[in-house]
């Protein structure tokens, strides 16, 4: 992992951070904005548990997991290849480790994670920028995976149509 990634997660954690920190002094005497009228609020909860309140009330447990993704992580980032498919890896990874170590920072020193997006058209579980993070990596990792399993695909086909190519020419 390099310097510029490292920076670019600590600005993705400080961003996660900063807007728990405004949730928390903006709504947390249970004031809810309303951004947009019955389709999305700002509304503070403290959330014990993980997504949709899952393992509500297993902190310890949430901090290992989270913990042990996180290192796996740095460590995976390491074996990527430098290409094109490696690099938006990395930057997936990133949105991965920031929204992961926002969130388990406040695992860690309040015991539940600050939420206070609400997307209440749907009634999506009131969520954080952290988790955004999370998704939007996991969805770039998803993307990433997916073409480059096509690229990879293609420059087999590519071989192989070659070697036959040659053996049938002798």
């Amino acid at each position: 992992m390099n310097m510029i990634m490292i920076a670019c997660i600590i600005v993705l954690v400080g961003i996660d951070q900063l807007t728990k920190v405004w949730a928390v002094n903006t709504l947390g005497n249970g004031m809810d904005i309303k951004l947009w009228e019955g389709v999305f609020h700002f509304h503070y909860i403290s959330n014990y548990g993980a997504a949709w309140g899952i393992l509500s009330g297993k902190k310890l447990f949430l901090i290992g997991l989270t913990s042990l993704i996180i290192i796996g992580m740095i460590w995976y980032i390491r074996k990527l290849p430098h290409t094109v498919w490696g690099k938006w890896s990395r930057v997936a990874f990133v949105l991965i480790i920031g929204g992961a170590i926002g969130n388990l920072i406040d695992r860690l020193f309040l015991g539940y994670v600050r939420d206070f997006l609400y997307f209440i058209l749907i009634d999506f579980p009131i969520f954080n920028v952290a988790d955004i993070l999370v998704v939007v990596g996991v969805g770039l990792l998803m993307i990433v995976m997916l073409f480059g399993e096509l690229e990879e695909s293609k420059k087999e086909n590519n071989e192989v149509g070659k070697s036959c190519q040659k053996v049938s020419n002798e």
